[in-house]
């Protein structure tokens, strides 16, 4: 049961600096724990000290907690939709299935206490339901302790022993957590291979392990205690909402400083072709500039790139990766992962609903930054190329579904991965094309400064691009995120009348945009004209001795618009020439082209401006 009250306070967190928050309140923990890792049986006991704060204006009567270990046994829900989705993760597929005893994951809890007091709890898979022996009442905070032993799974998908690169461990969701609490409830979700959503705290963690191991860590070295057998590693970061960590025997540890305040941290095997290690730290001192001009500036002190897990993952202050890898690919994934500290560890959105806020924001200035960096023609026009390829694919294959679809319930991974992280990507360079490109890197730097660290939804994000540009959006995201429809535009017609040339235009997809035409003449002379959308009350700024025409209204799917040119001088009509608008079709964009034959459902006698 939970009593609500007003939303849009703005509190002070306990033991912190308060931080402005738009219509926000947002919960704060603090985690201490000490584990002891027998790296032999992959098992270790902890202890963990977890001061939660409840800042909502709601009490609170029960709590839960992700124990992500147990997804990696036989006939978990993980397991079960790998083995049931049409098209699982080849990574997973059956392998949870046939895991050992001695090769599943756990979470065993031992005891657990609010303020020295038991509390009950339950276990339901990888969801941990304690009910309280005293609400938490608004704007006070209460102390769990836990004692609990778990088994490190074999390497399976992100966490886990012995990875496919022979790194011993690679411990990420590692350790029981608190589930979110925000403005719309509990987010205990099942743990089935998605996405997190956690509140941001403190993390002192200290890690007991054989002495030969090497450890990397989320946050800044504390202390390092050597014993007889085994060294105990004590990590401590800030404001974060995670913590992950990584040991092999077998590490080299680089640090690189690549500016002032920001050190990055490689840790990899020597057999991982280390030299591409090496040839990679140039690349990250060019691209880390460039990122933060465009995304707002990295708040922590250091980055650590870990060889570790089964491709590519993020977590505050780190990453793990895997390492036999080309040089490309290998800053390739770098750069994704190290992104994602705007794009999630900072801003911090629930990734299960807001997924492409995440990795599609995340691919967006990804390839932005490869572009930068491998490509001598930067900018490239063509640098969301693939991802349009793929959207383009997945679109008219049938299997595409809404964005507003939770990460976990998508009916295949494939029209997951394409809203995530493709579609997510246009849909950044959707509105650079609407509404221009000084005002959409303004408002990117604006929603990064305004909403970092305060867990914004996909409204804070639109309403922030429409006070960027001074235009109506609601629009757009209602088309783009909450539907499946589509932008198809075409060039109907190009005939001669007695004023001269008749450019007609009509609209295939269903979804409405503001147009971009540009018209190439014979001597090489080029007309470019704008049409505003109605809906947007307003335009994007017109560049110079670009045209304004009259808008179009979104109800008629022709328009047409008079050039004083005879049609004999016209080398080419073209919508959208910087291919930034997604358009489903390409090829009849464009004049002459044999798809211009384009039928004008309700076409008047004559077509006039709309």
């Amino acid at each position: 049961m939970v009593t609500r009250g007003i939303l849009g306070l703005s509190l002070i967190f306990f033991g912190f600096v308060a931080i402005a928050q738009p219509d926000r309140w947002q919960q704060r923990v603090a985690y201490k724990m000490e584990i002891d890792m027998d790296a032999e049986s992959n098992q270790f006991s902890g202890t963990q000290e977890l001061t939660y704060y409840n800042n909502s204006p709601d009490t609170l009567f029960k709590v839960y907690y992700h124990l992500y270990f147990n997804a990696f046994q036989p006939g978990s829900m993980m397991d079960v939709r790998s083995r049931t989705i049409s098209d699982p993760d080849k990574r997973v597929g059956d392998r949870i299935y046939h895991l050992g005893a001695d090769e599943i994951g756990y979470h065993k809890i031992n005891s657990l206490f609010q303020d020295g007091k038991p509390v009950d709890y339950s276990i339901d898979g990888t969801v941990m339901t304690v009910q309280l022996v005293a609400p938490i009442m608004p704007n006070t905070s209460v102390v769990f302790r836990m004692k609990f032993e778990s088994q490190v799974p074999l390497q399976v998908r992100r966490s886990g022993r012995d990875n496919k690169e022979g790194i011993r461990l690679s411990m990420a969701q590692w350790y029981p957590k608190l589930a979110e609490y925000d403005y719309s409830g509990w987010h205990a979700y099942d743990y089935v291979g998605r996405e997190f959503y956690s509140p941001w705290g403190d993390f002192d963690v200290s890690i007991k392990i054989d002495n030969e191991y090497v450890v990397a860590a989320t946050g800044l070295l504390k202390e390092e205690i050597n014993r007889k057998k085994k060294t105990t590693y004590r990590y401590a970061a800030e404001n974060v909402h995670d913590f992950v960590w990584a040991a092999d025997p077998d590490y080299v540890r680089k640090v690189v400083n690549v500016r002032d305040g920001l050190d990055f941290e490689f840790y990899y095997q020597t057999d991982t072709l280390a030299d591409r290690w090496v040839e990679m730290e140039d690349y990250i001192k060019k691209a880390v500039p460039f990122i933060e001009e465009r995304c707002g500036t990295y708040p922590y002190p250091v980055y650590k790139v870990i060889q570790g897990g089964d491709g590519g993952m993020e977590y505050p202050m780190a990453t793990l990766i895997t390492g036999h890898r080309s040089l490309k690919s290998l800053v390739g994934v770098t750069i994704h992962e190290f992104l994602h500290s705007w794009y999630q560890m900072v801003l911090g959105t629930n990734e299960s609903l807001y997924y492409w806020m995440d990795e599609g924001f995340n691919t967006y200035y990804d390839n932005l930054t490869m572009d930068y960096l491998f490509n001598e023609k930067y900018p490239s026009k063509d640098f969301m190329k693939s991802s349009y390829k793929y959207y383009n694919q997945i679109v008219t294959s049938g299997l595409e579904e809404p964005m507003t679809t939770h990460a976990d319930h998508f009916e295949t991974n494939k029209a997951y991965s394409m809203a995530s992280y493709r579609k997510g990507g246009l849909t950044l360079q959707n509105l650079s094309y609407l509404v221009g490109s000084e005002a959409f890197d303004a408002a990117m730097l604006r929603y990064y400064n305004t909403w970092k660290f305060k867990h914004p939804n996909a409204t804070d994000f639109e309403v922030i691009m429409e006070k960027e540009s001074g235009l109506e959006l609601s629009w757009f995201f209602n088309y783009w995120i909450q539907s499946a429809k589509t932008i198809d535009y075409a060039v109907a017609d190009v005939s001669m009348e007695s004023k001269g040339t008749s450019i007609a235009l009509t609209r295939k997809g269903y979804i409405p945009m503001p147009l971009d035409v540009l018209v190439t003449l014979k001597g090489g002379e080029q007309l470019s004209y704008h049409i505003p959308l109605g809906m947007t009350r307003g335009h994007r700024p017109l560049a110079k001795g670009e045209i304004l025409m009259t808008e179009w209204k979104w109800v008629n799917p022709y328009y047409s618009f008079i050039i004083d040119v005879a049609k004999d001088q016209i080398e080419s009509v073209e919508i959208d020439p910087s291919q930034r608008m997604t358009d489903l079709d390409f090829q009849n964009n464009k004049y002459p082209n044999s798809n211009n034959e384009v039928e004008i459902q309700g076409k008047p006698e004559k077509l006039e401006n709309n």
